[in-house]
């Protein structure tokens, strides 16, 4: 049975070797899986290897191995081979003695071995003989022969449901249960010298996940990944990482609101997690009594969440727990595991997406975020509290995400029109003219403008570096995390935060701060937080004092004999009388997102900031410097070097105008990153990420994506329309092919009447080209 099903549809290929690519397209027609595709495979026979849970599977070479487990009346500890070639089963070759029979262990592959350690071994059926185990054997894929591991000197405590992985040619342990409790210790064996291996606890740093069992973990781009779990009765959906290097943990902040992003998965335990290029993906486990199958991934990049939507032909795998996943190429694989009323699965099922997780990243946040860096195309200067220190900008970012800084720029721009009234009567008498504020005469396009005074005296210097950090952004750059002085500057930007209405960086400065407040730093963080009137945080503060834990502690201290009397009064109270909790069915405000603002900035909300004019077959558009030499070097080398006097750019990509439609998608994808078009605009654009040098060729490919998928009768005719303008060849002759073989329909579409005649022609000669011979004597028997 073939594991690949096709479609044919166009793929689209860069000529890059030609002098004038820009202009040219080649399509190739080809088979192509289709993409986020779920497909279930043949199952395990039961005279090859029992249903199963509780198992691990790994992946080497063409391969899937799956060891061990329970079929619900016994533990296993055979071995299975899943060819996913031939999409057949088989019981793996073995030599030597293998593992006990044993659930909750775990599998790793390192070189040309696998490597199987702990776990939970005896007799479930009888219920005796149950024990964790901290053995570690070691299976070579090419002579089927098991060996076990004999480690001289320390090692770690029997466990099962623990996580590990391989990394820089160690095994790497951690956490799990030993039969009474559960661990968040982490132990490594170096696998590369088995005379002289030995077992290292490692000392690890930072927020360490709290004791658990049942969780997955992944590696990527030199990290550890933990994600939820059981951690005593309590389950979390956390995600955690390691950094290898520096034994470092890091709690990744849970912002999927901020970012305006789906939400992580619900708490779970049980589940699978794998890595694949810059994503994780999550599928299964319990979650608070049910049995979810949908799947989650995340980005590392830009630390968001997304759930993921499969086709409609996809056949989904039912919600499961103690299931095993593994990745070999471009698809995931899951194993087994246990579904409603406790039933073990035998089933193996693939997801495939085409190119898998390597579809580019948006890099908006990172484009706008050199642009700030680089301070490069600065037009306003904010001069900044009782020192008058001053911070460049770029006016259009600014107006574009905070309206407080936009009053103060149009304060500044009246005081500025005022007093160039004053020295020019012809500017003077242009403005009045127009009754222009659309485009103030100190900004319209006409070379280079001085810098716009922007006085703000609530605020200094340092923490306005932040806030702008975050306009441009969308997230600020945490300093370290507990420090207090670091903790008192975001409490600072917090203020700030509040006087400029800005509720998303509210929520990034709270959550910062609620994370940062421990033992040495709370007193400072509550005094200041009294000082600064800001009652959420100070409030935070004092019942975490107060907290049976801490209090003892806390009140020890030097810092607390130095507290004002009034705090400590209000602490000694909050102590010995608690206020009721107050919960709120109110929705936080989380404000506005960086593509939520860029995109009404586009579509009319920065029109009376624009500073140039860009020309489409003549036609004006107004737009923004600052954006555009922030996303797109082909407009940057222009503003820095020859930038155009009378303020007009012609649009065109290499020697093709693209359509009026065409190039408002492009500067959707410029402005906010968006890359939803229609298919024809796909034709004019697949060259543009080359001619005007964008980040990456994420709109490329994206472009490539939506000619492949969405030809359809339906539009097939602007299609053809765009494909004749760019010179696409091959997109035409498949667009003509589909004209005439779905002719009775398309002779129905309004379009048609509007086609050039060259192009009608071109359908005439289609169709009398695929007529044949026979077609021809009957209809002329006919007449």
């Amino acid at each position: 049975m073939s594991c690949r099903s096709t479609k044919v549809a166009p793929s689209v290929d860069f000529d890059h070797s030609c002098s004038d690519s820009v202009e040219y397209l080649t399509l190739n027609f080809g088979p192509f899986e289709t993409v986020h595709r779920w497909r279930r495979l043949p199952p395990c026979d039961e005279f090859v290897g029992a249903r199963r849970s509780k198992h691990t599977v790994v992946a080497y070479r063409d391969a899937i191995y799956v060891f061990g487990g329970d079929n619900g009346k016994n533990m296993l500890n055979d071995l299975l081979r899943f060819d996913v070639k031939d999409c057949s089963w088989c019981r793996a070759f073995t030599t030597g003695t293998p593992p006990a029979p044993r659930y909750h262990h775990s599998a790793v592959v390192y070189g040309s071995s696998m490597f199987v350690f702990g776990g939970y071994t005896g007799d479930i059926y009888s219920n005796s003989n149950l024990k964790n185990k901290n053995d570690l054997f070691e299976y070579k894929f090419a002579t089927g022969q098991w060996t076990e591991w004999k480690v001289e000197g320390s090692l770690p405590v029997a466990r099962s449901a623990h996580g590990a992985t391989v990394y820089s040619d160690k095994l790497w342990i951690f956490a799990g249960y030993d039969g009474n409790a559960r661990l968040n210790d982490m132990w490594t064996i170096n696998l590369q010298d088995r005379e002289h291996a030995c077992w290292e606890e490692i000392d690890q740093s930072g927020e360490i996940p709290p004791s658990c069992c049942n969780f997955p973990v992944a590696v990527c781009r030199d990290k550890m990944f933990v994600f939820s779990g059981q951690s005593g009765a309590k389950i979390t959906n956390n995600l955690f990482q390691f950094e290898f290097k520096g034994h470092m943990w890091t709690r990744i902040p849970t912002e999927h609101l901020l970012r305006g992003s789906p939400p992580p998965p619900q708490r779970r335990y049980g589940h699978t997690m794998v890595a694949f290029d810059r994503h994780l993906y999550v599928v299964g486990g319990a979650a608070d009594n049910t049995l979810p199958n949908e799947l989650h991934c995340y980005d590392v990049d830009s630390q968001s969440w997304e759930v993921i939507h499969p086709s409609v032909d996809s056949e989904m795998p039912s919600g499961r727990l103690f299931h095993a996943a593994a990745v070999i190429q471009d698809a995931m694989y899951i194993f087994g595991g246990t579904v409603d009323n406790n039933v073990r699965s035998g089933e193996i099922q693939m997801y495939l997406k085409r190119n898998f997780s390597c579809y580019p990243k948006c890099t908006l946040h990172e484009d706008y975020g050199k642009l700030w860096e680089n301070r490069q195309f600065c037009d306003v200067e904010f001069i900044l509290g009782e020192r008058a220190e001053r911070v460049l900008g770029h006016i259009a970012i600014v107006t574009a995400r905070c309206q407080w800084l936009r009053k103060k720029i149009l304060q500044a721009w009246d005081r500025q029109r005022q007093k160039t009234k004053q020295e020019s009567s012809e500017e003077s008498d242009d403005g009045a003219a127009g009754g222009q504020r659309d485009i103030p005469a100190c900004h319209r396009p006409s070379g280079t403008q001085p810098l716009l005074e922007v006085a703000i005296r609530e605020a200094e210097a340092q923490p306005f570096e932040v806030l702008m950090q975050f306009l441009y952004t969308d997230k600020i750059q945490y300093p370290r995390r507990g420090h207090v002085q670091d903790v008192l500057l975001i409490m600072d930007v917090y203020k700030l935060a509040l006087s400029f209405q800005l509720s998303r960086l509210e929520q990034l400065c709270v959550q910062y701060i609620e994370a940062s407040v421990d033992l040495q730093n709370v007193l400072s963080v509550c005094e200041n937080a009294n000082k600064l009137q800001l009652d959420q945080l100070k409030e935070h503060c004092l019942n975490f004092v107060v907290k049976e834990s801490h209090f003892n502690q806390v009140i020890m201290t030097k810092e607390f004999e130095h507290l004002s009397t009034p705090l400590i009064v209000e602490i000694v109270r909050r102590k010995q009388q608690p206020p009721p909790r107050l919960y709120s069915d109110q929705p936080v405000d989380i404000g506005t997102s960086l593509v939520q603002d860029m995109k009404a900035y586009l579509e009319g909300g920065g029109l009376e900031f624009c500073d140039i004019v860009l020309l489409l077959d003549g036609h004006p558009r107004p737009a923004h410097k600052a954006i555009l030499a922030a996303r797109s070097s082909y407009f940057e080398a222009m503003f820095r070097s020859f930038m155009p006097e009378d303020g007009q750019v012609n649009i065109s990509i290499g020697e093709m105008v693209p359509s009026k439609q065409a190039f408002e998608s492009m500067l959707r994808y410029i402005y906010y990153g968006d890359v939803n078009m229609p298919p024809e605009d796909s034709l004019y654009l697949f060259a543009a990420p080359y001619y005007y040098g964008f980040s990456n060729n994420r709109l490329q490919a994206y472009c490539k994506q939506n000619l492949e998928m969405n030809v359809t009768v339906e539009n097939v005719l602007q299609i053809l329309e765009a494909a004749d303008k760019t010179q696409a060849l091959d997109m035409k002759k498949h667009c003509l092919h589909i004209i005439v073989h779905q002719f009775i329909k398309v002779s129905k579409l309004p379009n048609l009447r509007s086609l050039s005649q060259l192009l009608l022609l071109d359908i005439i000669e289609s169709l009398a080209t695929h007529i044949s011979d026979k077609q021809c004597a009957e209809m002329g028997s006919d007449i």
